[in-house]
């Protein structure tokens, strides 16, 4: 009998779906069935905790109310790349044409336009651990990965001496600050050394006639930082970054606007025109209602100066809740800790089972752990894990958009008399 050839491509057969959208999955499942569970798994906001911007929601229903319709240019609508501009300009200092914004439906098909622009099959893409979806764009574009993985120690954001024993081999860094999943930024010192490094790295290949290195940047949190926490760009730092330096943004995080799918890329124009026609033959544009919309509201800077004040104030109560949660559990000689929140809308903790018993078994891996959190405590959390981490040492993403503030009076009780029964 004849072996049939596989019907489907290498790359489809080899591709891993979403470990976060699977247990997103399994999540809503149990909640349909009546289970209650302390729903911190899914990077997204619940529209009656955190309703997008009311000028926004407005100038959509007006968009659609003039029939606005029809395909938008490929590249974006004129008037809202003009206003990603313009706000570039005005919140960070950071001049760029309209030729230099490329819009998109949401940051993902920005990200993949930018790594299939600059990767050639085989190419070197370095990108940190953990992060989100870097291994699997890795696997789709056919490149190398080169994963260097940060600890807590470093707040999980790889350093400049960590990346420069790859630095020569890559084609593309990629940096996420706000970092998903962790919830922690660049300090400007840290970020002045990756510029520098990178700076050096490309005067030695222009000398030898070799490509540059890219730096995609992906800052679609950059709105969310807490504190004393100051966001900082490559480019600020340094503005011949400007040439190598592509920018990954968008409505979504930093606008509770995650379903409206409104993103874009930012970089150098004699990039985007090869980037504008790769997004054109894939489709993914952003609708033209919310397009048309956003460039209106981009421009009312009260009004997204209330909505930030609001979001921000929700995201930060939730965030410091559950920080202060862990320490006073830590305090308490539980096997727990976490990071303070810096930005996003994402804890870092560490729930420290790997090798205890419970229940007659060992939880030997972060997805025992995640598990037993959820049976034994209805708490529902992200290993990290599904953001390229190989090794088991209990850390976990914790995302608060979908979490009541009345939920996090239940969880730590919940978690307590759930960790009272392992076996220590």
């Amino acid at each position: 009998m004849k072996t049939l050839a596989a019907p489907i491509s290498g790359m489809a057969q080899g591709l891993v779906g979403s470990e976060i959208l699977k247990i997103a999955a399994e999540i809503r499942a149990r909640v349909a069935q009546g289970e209650k569970v302390v729903n911190l798994t899914v990077g997204d906001y619940r529209p009656d905790l955190f309703p997008i911007p009311g000028a926004l929601r407005e100038a959509i229903l007006e968009a659609f109310a003039a029939n606005q319709t029809n395909y938008p240019p490929s590249d974006g609508m004129p008037e809202l790349r003009q206003a990603v501009a313009r706000f570039y300009v005005e919140r960070l200092g950071l001049e760029y044409s309209p030729a230099s914004v490329v819009i998109a439906s949401g940051v993902r098909p920005a990200l993949y336009c930018t790594y299939r622009t600059f990767l050639d099959p085989g190419d070197a893409l370095l990108f940190p651990v953990p992060s989100w979806n870097n291994n699997h764009y890795a696997w789709l574009c056919a490149a190398k990965p080169l994963p260097v993985t940060a600890g807590a120690d470093v707040r999980f954001l790889p350093t400049a001496e960590m990346l420069r024993r790859h630095i020569g081999e890559a084609r593309v860094l990629t940096l996420n600050s706000p970092l998903n999943p962790a919830g922690t930024c660049y300090s400007e010192a840290e970020l002045e050394k990756i510029v520098a490094l990178i700076l050096d790295e490309n005067s030695r290949r222009e000398d030898e006639g070799r490509a540059p290195l890219i730096l995609l940047y992906d800052m679609v949190y950059w709105l969310l930082t807490f504190g004393a926490t100051k966001h900082v760009t490559p480019v600020q730092i340094d503005p011949r970054m400007r040439a190598y330096t592509i920018f990954n943004d968008g409505i979504s995080k930093g606008f509770a606007s995650t379903g409206l799918r409104v993103g874009w890329a930012v970089g150098p124009e004699q990039f985007m025109k090869p980037f504008s026609d790769l997004l054109g033959h894939i489709g993914a544009w952003a609708p033209r209602p919310e397009q048309v919309a956003t460039a209106k509201f981009l421009a009312e800077t009260a009004a997204i100066d209330s909505f930030l004040t609001d979001l921000k104030g929700g995201v930060v109560r939730r965030l410091d809740a559950l920080h202060r949660g862990f320490e006073a559990m830590r305090r308490e000689g539980y096997a727990v800790r976490s990071i303070p929140p810096a930005g996003a809308i994402y804890l870092s903790a560490q729930i420290d089972l790997v090798g205890r018993r419970f229940g007659g078994r060992t939880l030997a891996t972060n997805e025992d752990i995640r598990k037993f959190l959820l049976a034994e405590a209805g708490m529902a959390v992200v290993p990290f894990q599904a953001f390229g981490l190989k090794e088991d040492t209990g850390w976990f993403r914790l995302s608060v958009g979908a979490l009541p503030e009345q939920d996090v009076e239940r969880l730590f009780p919940a978690l307590r008399k759930a960790l009272d029964r392992v076996e220590r």
